[in-house]
């Protein structure tokens, strides 16, 4: 299952991390995916729904909502509304890089979050709704012993699931405000709605409350035996099976989108310290997210490749697509390349064919497998020879400009 990993800009403009879960095969329908309250888009529950979502010719977009997980901005701000309008602005970015969301999910609060953030997006034609509260003022019975206390004091540190979350006068200010019946109401959507009677996190009654608000088409499914939050694994792949069969009514499968054209500009690459740690980065190519970091014996975390790693990387990556491209050209009967890279520090006068004949030099080292067993030795000896024309490994050898400047 391919997955790729990039950011988007949210509410207040913060960076959102973001995770696109894309079918090995076509794809049928693009759904967004909003996680429960305090949770993250890599929940067990979201990953298990998206995965065998995928396998069912879905592709799902799941985010860290603002101030959690690898997200920007600080949770403390983030309100009921606040989320609602980064729930619209992933539907924009996943609209404009691959296609528009024809399928909305939301568990618990991000359910809540997804029946008020429907309206706002026109393409969406079926709604899903997981042990979700018909009121979003439902999440403070999480922590209604500290009520009082954030009224008086405007910010109060509780703890959810174990860990600690400030949460603002605002925050309470905002929910109370909230109408979600009225959304509900005027979904003109089909609406499934998806709760456990034996739900201890947002009782049953929630279910029916939402039901009886909304107008068909609409449909109930109990997940008797499941947990509020889906613990179980044949949960996450019963309610993947159910939700894909269901929304087969109806959505139209997804336009393919056009290929980007060659000539395009070489998009940027960015770089930028997460400070979870010394050394961590989160790298951002287009759609792609990455982590880079160092590893333990320097000082990092080793939660990502290193600088190096990335290096070696380009290089690799560069030198078996080459080859690739040539063989499939001439027709060569290859079939796989494994290219092992090694960086190292050598002294100079070690090497014999270096001009430089002082300090120390650096070197990569690269091993490069060619599978094919008819493969005769003429056709393994050009495939080599191939291998040194890579873009990459011919920037590498050549001069290199690197202008750097300060940003605006």
């Amino acid at each position: 299952m391919p997955n790729e990993r990039f950011q988007f800009t949210g509410e207040g403009g913060h960076q959102l991390a973001a995770a696109l879960d894309i079918p090995d095969g076509p794809v049928q329908a693009y759904a967004l995916f909003a996680h429960c309250f305090t949770c993250g888009k890599d929940v067990l529950a979201a990953k298990r729904i998206a995965t065998a979502l995928t396998a069912k010719g879905i592709a799902v977009l799941r985010f860290d909502f603002t101030g959690l997980g690898s997200s920007e901005g600080e949770f403390a701000n983030s309100t009921f509304s606040s989320n609602v309008a980064d729930l619209v602005h992933a539907a924009d970015h996943l609209r404009e890089t691959h296609g528009a969301p024809a399928i909305l999910i939301g568990h618990s609060l991000g359910g809540a979050a997804i029946l008020a953030a429907a309206g706002q997006i026109p393409e969406a034609k079926a709604v899903v709704t997981i042990a979700a509260p018909s009121d979003p003022v439902h999440v403070t019975h999480l922590f209604r012993d500290r009520l009082e206390d954030i009224r008086t004091h405007g910010t109060v540190e509780v703890q959810l699931a174990g860990r600690p979350f400030h949460i603002k006068r605002e925050f309470l200010d905002d929910i109370a405000e909230q109408s979600l019946a009225a959304h509900i109401a005027n979904l003109h959507k089909a609406l499934l709605i998806m709760h456990s009677p034996t739900d201890d996190t947002v009782g049953i009654d929630n279910a029916t409350r939402i039901f009886v608000a909304a107008k068909h088409p609409k449909s109930f499914m109990s997940l008797s035996g499941s947990d509020h939050l889906l613990s179980e694994k044949r949960d996450g792949a019963y309610v993947a099976g159910v939700i894909a069969a269901w929304a087969e009514r109806y959505i139209e499968p997804a336009a393919a989108q056009p290929v980007p054209a060659a000539s395009e500009a070489p998009r940027n690459v960015v770089v930028r310290e997460t400070r979870s740690s010394k050394f961590q980065q989160i790298v951002t190519a287009g759609p792609h997210e990455m982590v880079a970091d160092e590893p333990v014996a320097l000082g990092g975390q080793d939660s990502g490749p290193g600088p190096y790693d990335f290096l070696l990387a380009g290089l690799g990556a560069c030198t078996s697509m080459t080859m690739r491209m040539y063989a499939d050209r001439k027709s060569l009967p290859m079939d796989r390349v494994t290219v092992t890279l090694k960086h190292s520090k050598i002294h100079a006068k070690d090497c014999e064919e270096c001009e430089t004949r002082e300090g120390m030099l650096d070197q990569i080292d690269r091993v490069i497998a060619i599978e094919g067993s008819a493969l005769d030795a003429d056709q393994r000896a050009r495939l080599m020879e191939i291998a040194d024309k890579c873009p990459v490994h011919r920037t590498l050898t050549s001069k290199i400009r690197i202008v750097t400047k300060t940003a605006d």
